[in-house]
């Protein structure tokens, strides 16, 4: 894992989303608000990619893109982005590579069953350089705090 501190390079990354591949070089000079979450259509990742797509007007007009990150196929995505009209285009990560890379594969503990998976984090990624980064997220009003962190870049 490289080091995922605010003010250093942002790791690399190519995700397959649903109009095909997303790179970090794609916004070269540019600002990219990157969120990994768990799992598509579940109540959480759900409500997360809702406030995001009701914002998402207000980042594009801050100048600042958005991509949503999981482990699920780009097929999963699809349906997702379907079945709730969301404005957040939505990159596949099967293998978790990216995920692992931004220092979001962790352990977790549910129940007193340990296990691995994705914590949910946002990076606010301007110029390839991690300008802001949220770990641990909880989702009501996040998608708003990344926003104000956003437009005052």
């Amino acid at each position: 894992m490289s080091d995922v501190t605010e003010g250093a390079p942002a790791p690399d990354f190519e995700l397959a989303g649903a109009d095909g591949p997303m790179k970090l070089s794609d916004f070269k000079g540019k600002a990219l608000v990157l969120y990994l979450y768990p799992k598509d259509d579940t109540s959480g990742c759900t409500k997360e990619a809702q406030e995001f797509s009701a914002l998402a007007a207000e980042f594009a007009r801050a100048g600042v893109s958005l991509i949503g990150v999981s482990k699920d196929s780009v097929a999963s995505h699809a349906k997702f982005t379907a079945k709730y009209d969301l404005a957040v285009p939505l990159g596949s990560d099967p293998e978790g590579a990216v995920i692992e890379r931004y220092g979001s594969w962790v352990e977790k503990n549910m129940y007193g069953r340990k296990y691995m998976g994705i914590e949910r984090s946002t990076f606010l990624i301007q110029d390839g350089r991690l300008a802001r980064i949220w770990r641990k997220v909880k989702v009501p009003g996040h998608a708003a705090e990344v926003l104000k962190a956003a437009q005052s870049l």
